[in-house]
């Protein structure tokens, strides 16, 4: 087993996806970095800073199949600097004197940090449209189950009647929300860092500021106002809003989980045969795609204290927060990324069980009613008698394993107030359930 289950041969696509490691893997690191020392050459040329010519031949040779990568690893075990190396390497690709005009004015973490927020653009182009889908499958599960009655539960036990469609769509307000704090986070976090030694521009000056424009533009990326060297701010934001996701993907398939139990069957993850859920009872069907994604998101939401311990950092720059980031920002677009496509897959196929839910309502023979019945009392005498009364029935219920509408039968009181026929009216769990089906009819119609 590789020391990273997202690397594992064996694990890595429950950990992550193909496309999101390759954003992250070597090969396109470096090519990311090359692309920021190509950019920069290419804006420093027009501005007359450097010959035009050599940054024709910079941009020219900024391919990262043209590096030695085992001369790169060589050279940064020797020099213990992570990007010196490199532009020594890249220095021995180019034509004539151009390698000299490599790096010109920067300092190191200009060119990793362009380069980490350049594969950070790249994965949000890969969650945002995968995590749309999610939210595209419950908007259409509200829908579908907007009138499915199930039992609503508070500390674990039955409270009132909602219906199904209405629990989907307080998820799919969650992921919802997600998309826009992603929206809203890439103005903070899409923004390119060049400023020199210190963050100063000391060695071009104003000039720095149009080198800035140019290469930022060329890169896609925003302008910051001051160097962020020291600033990791909007970072830390970052690994919070995936923690947040992670969280909501965690709580659905938690869910998922709780309610596939044998004691609900209310839920099943989509199952086929050759599906195995125990070594040693073959008759198990058990959520084992729900609880990976529970798995994942854990890990990515322990990213997030480190995310904010990494904003706590000495001076105009210090690499001991710095490169912690080298392994959580990536690590959690990873797991992240095989999060998602597991939630997908279980719940485009989720399988519902209308007739246990309906079923499972009527476990506490009644009980799951009793505001209904409070309040229609207390119509008549008052909310607090009614509550105090109806307790005192529902108790008598509970304790002798009887139906509350045959308790509420036996108290007088009750009779002076309600008809038969109203109490009956009042038990039936369908008639109940508020404004579940308008809450999920509205979460499926919104964009």
């Amino acid at each position: 087993m590789s020391a990273s289950v997202i690397e594992s041969s064996l694990f890595k696509d429950i950990f992550g996806t193909d496309e999101m490691r390759k954003i992250w893997d070597d090969l396109n690191t470096v090519q990311k970095w090359l692309d920021v020392e190509a950019a920069l050459a290419r804006a420093q040329a027009k501005l007359g800073i450097i010959p035009a010519a050599y940054a024709n031949e910079i941009s020219k040779k900024a391919r990262v199949e043209l590096i030695d990568m085992d001369e790169l690893k060589r050279g940064i075990d020797k020099t213990t600097h992570p990007l010196m190396p490199l532009v020594r390497v890249f220095r021995t690709v180019c034509a004539g004197d151009a390698g000299e005009f490599i790096h010109w004015g920067a300092t190191t973490q200009d060119i990793m940090d362009t380069g980490l927020v350049l594969q950070i653009k790249e994965s949000l182009e890969l969650v945002e449209p995968c995590l749309s889908a999610v939210n595209k499958t419950l908007k259409h599960m509200a829908s579908e189950h907007k009138d499915t009655v199930m039992a609503g539960r508070t500390h674990g036990q039955h409270a009132l009647p909602i219906t199904f469609g209405y629990k989907v769509a307080v998820w799919q307000k969650e992921i919802a929300r997600h998309l826009t704090r992603l929206e809203q986070v890439k103005k903070r976090v899409l923004i390119g860092q060049f400023g020199g030694a210190v963050g100063t521009l000391a060695s071009m000056g104003f000039g720095g500021l149009e080198v800035q424009e140019l290469m930022f533009r060329e890169l896609g990326l925003e302008v910051p106002d001051i160097a962020w060297h020291a600033s990791r701010d909007s970072l830390a934001e970052l690994v919070c809003v995936l923690g947040m996701i992670s969280a909501t993907l965690g709580k659905i398939a938690n869910e998922v989980v709780t309610l596939q139990k044998t004691e609900y069957g209310e839920l099943e993850e989509p199952f086929e045969m050759g599906m195995v859920g125990s070594s040693t009872m073959p008759h198990k069907r058990n959520p084992m795609t729900s609880e990976s994604v529970v798995a994942i998101s854990k890990m990515v939401r322990y990213n997030v204290p480190l995310a904010i311990e990494a904003m706590v950092g000495e001076f105009e720059r210090d690499m001991r927060t710095w490169q912690t980031e080298w392994k959580f920002v990536g690590e959690s677009f990873i797991l992240l990324s095989g999060a998602i496509r597991s939630i997908n897959r279980v719940l485009q196929r989720l399988y519902v069980n209308v007739g246990q839910m309906r079923s499972n309502v009527y476990m506490t023979k009644g009980l799951i009613l009793s505001e209904a019945i409070m309040l229609k009392l207390g119509e008549k005498i008052g909310r607090q008698k009614a509550h105090d009364l109806v307790y005192k029935i529902c108790m008598k219920a509970y304790e002798e394993d009887m139906p509350l509408q045959d308790a509420l039968m036996q108290e007088p009181s009750i009779l002076g107030e309600l008809t038969p026929q109203e109490i009956e009216v009042i038990m039936d769990p369908v008639s109940y359930t508020g404004l579940s089906s308008y809450f999920a009819e509205k979460a499926s119609e919104e964009t």
